[in-house]
């Protein structure tokens, strides 16, 4: 499980712009990097140069081999497992410098050299690395935006609060929406802020002053 501390961590640098309303409020949207899904070891000397296939974007043209299959936006790779005489694939999304899912792969009939990829193996492993990168996306938005709904003087309003990741300095922006969307307040406060229906009443009975 990934801490909310390391996934501040992954955050690339980026400036906050604020518009100055009192509080110095954020709006500035955070977009974390995405962390590779590891899996088993593979042989370096058999990686492939995916920083190239990225630079050439959608240049990158069809392959399809027993141990390479690129298309539709992904390629896969079988390589030599280094922890054991196995063996394991990698798939990799196009544009991408790392691999979003490496597990193992099937032996062939002799016992020795790896299954062959083919077009029905490749959809399935297409299919398996995207429901990863989905699951992976929904656990770090969950880990960077919380959000209760408190009762205020006008009606229901929902307090949010979105940690900006940054490799520098993180951050959070506490915002403030009422039963209609329409935004009533919002403010840049520190990534450690703890969200809770009695902090989220607080700040609104505080008239959206900025936590101290």
């Amino acid at each position: 499980m990934v801490s909310r501390a390391e996934a501040l961590s992954t955050g690339a640098r980026r400036t906050c712009k604020c518009a100055d309303r009192g509080k110095a409020p954020c709006r500035r949207r955070g977009n974390p990097a995405r962390e590779p899904v590891s899996g088993p070891r593979y042989d370096s000397g058999m990686a492939f140069d995916v920083k190239n296939e990225a630079a050439h974007g959608d240049d990158v043209e069809s392959v399809h081999e027993a141990l390479l299959w690129r298309d539709n936006g992904w390629t896969a790779r079988v390589v030599k497992n280094e922890d054991d005489d196995g063996w394991a694939v990698a798939m990799t999304r196009q544009g991408e410098s790392e691999p979003a899912l490496v597990g193992p792969w099937t032996m062939g009939r002799d016992k020795k050299n790896p299954k062959p990829l083919d077009v029905s193996a490749f959809n399935v492993l297409v299919k398996t690395a995207s429901e990863v990168l989905r699951r992976a996306e929904q656990h770090r938005h969950a880990m960077l935006n919380r959000s209760v709904t408190v009762s205020g003087d006008g009606g229901t309003v929902t307090v949010a609060l979105e940690i900006v990741p940054d490799e520098y300095e993180s951050y959070a922006v506490l915002s403030a929406r009422d039963a209609f969307g329409e935004e009533l307040a919002s403010c840049r406060v520190r990534p450690d802020f703890k969200l809770n229906s009695a902090s989220a009443s607080a700040w609104v009975e505080d008239g959206f002053r900025k936590p101290r």
